[in-house]
């Protein structure tokens, strides 16, 4: 159990309730300006949604998960996304009509509840671990944070889904170490799984979270062998429907997304001077879409990872420069600030300053919380370090980072509640001894 540094409301819901209000309104209100920049049918409304939409209009018009493809054209069953945000963007088709005003402005209201939803998670899991002051502090940074703001009310994408459930299953298995309740640890599993299902990149953190807390579990003695194993067949329970659809629709294992090969080699092709490769996407290039249709996408997928793998075998130390970059771009925003890059990322300056900023005052935070706490502060570790690691080798894209946003956000918040609380102390010390 954690000691927090200061005594906790028993009742936090009324102080919770005016952040979430005034998160949700400013998401809403950039819901009203932003939505008309899904409207636009060019490239059969990629804008939208992408491979989401079209996934979600198949589901739409009975021809089930499958063409993924922004190009209109049915081609087959697909895995290249996880099933839970196309099923909310096919609701949003049947309810509003395929890529009207309605669906958009519906998809982003959702997104928008989700973002401003996550305050609570944000709140709970920094009471439980700095105090009560610096979660109100988190919850008010997560209401009023710009990437937050801007990336539900403006993308039609899992990201903010994702954001909301990571930190919601992070604050769940933040209680597991000292819980006697096997419904904890069950609803960790459960909670895990969903994320999973909308997002596979929770996978890189929440399964290790709950590692960590079944040892932590083990090593005070407690009962620790029935907890995790209720968790992981809780997990398995969720995502197994989906890994026997996948194996008996594609006759291969695929655990959660089959789009692994494409994603390598869109960032490993001697392409340099920015951090994705859009024109070797399939839908952004006829030679790829055509040999997408011809292969098919299971030995699509197979053909770009080798194609992948062959260029880094032999640029190996052309692939360590660009894993580099692509580490410090998750960390920082930062990629290159020549004019041509800029022309084509006119943002990414403050993006890079309000980016290396937050990381800054997050691993400050850590630090500090690992000198003054010890153990508790490792699943915040684990979270920051882990989460990127795959886009190291792939490729980044500047939402990748949003959904561990939350836990950098309650982190620096803390750095900052000490240093605050450091200067309040020296100054009370000041006038005692004039």
């Amino acid at each position: 159990m954690v000691n927090s540094p200061e005594p906790q409301s028993h009742t936090p819901f009324l102080r919770l309730a005016p952040i979430v209000l005034v998160a949700l309104v400013l998401r809403l209100v950039a819901v009203g300006f932003l939505y008309p920049d899904r409207l636009s049918p060019d490239r059969a409304h990629a804008h939208f949604a992408g491979e989401t939409g079209r996934i979600a209009q198949s589901l739409v018009e009975g021809k089930g998960f499958s063409s993924p493809m922004v190009t209109p054209a049915d081609t087959g069953p697909t895995t290249w996304m996880s099933p839970i945000y196309p099923a909310l963007v096919a609701l949003s088709f049947r309810l509003f009509g395929e890529y009207s005003r309605g669906a958009a402005i519906f998809m982003l209201s959702l997104n928008s509840i989700f973002s401003a939803l996550a305050c609570l998670p944000v709140f709970f899991m920094a009471r439980r671990t700095f105090g009560e002051t610096a979660a109100l502090r988190a919850g008010w940074v997560w209401a009023l944070f710009p990437y937050g703001i801007y990336f539900s009310s403006a993308t039609i994408w899992p990201t903010s889904l994702s954001t909301f459930l990571l930190p919601l299953a992070f604050a769940a298995g933040l209680r597991l170490e000292d819980s006697p309740r096997l419904r904890d640890w069950i609803g960790f599993g459960l909670t895990s799984g969903i994320a999973a299902m909308n997002d596979p990149i929770v996978v890189s953190v929440l399964p290790l979270v709950g590692l960590w807390m079944w040892y932590r579990k083990w090593r005070r003695g407690g009962r620790w062998f029935l907890p995790g194993a209720a968790a992981a067949l809780a997990f398995i329970a969720v995502v197994s429907p989906w890994f026997v659809r996948n194996y008996r629709t594609f006759h291969k294992i695929i655990p959660f997304r089959g789009n692994f090969g494409l994603e390598l080699y869109v960032g490993n092709n001697g392409e340099t001077s920015h951090w994705n490769a859009e024109y070797l996407h399939p839908a952004h290039s006829d030679r790829e879409w055509q040999e997408y249709v011809t292969l098919g996408e299971v030995r699509y997928m197979q053909r770009k990872q080798d194609q992948a793998m062959e260029f880094i075998s032999h640029h190996k130390g052309l692939f360590v420069w660009l894993s580099f970059r692509r580490a410090l771009y998750m960390w920082t925003n930062y990629w290159s600030f020549s004019p041509a890059y800029l022309q084509q990322e006119p943002f990414d300056i403050p993006a890079a300053f309000l980016c290396t900023t937050l990381t800054v005052f997050a691993l400050w935070g850590l630090w500090i919380g690992w000198r003054s706490l010890g153990a508790p502060v490792i699943p915040y570790a684990i979270a920051l370090f882990f989460f990127p690691m795959v886009y190291y080798v792939t490729h980044p894209e500047d939402y990748y980072r949003r959904p561990v946003d939350p836990l950098f956000i309650v982190l620096a918040v803390y750095a900052v509640t000490v240093l605050l609380n450091r200067r309040k102390s020296r100054a009370g010390l000041r006038g005692a001894t004039n």
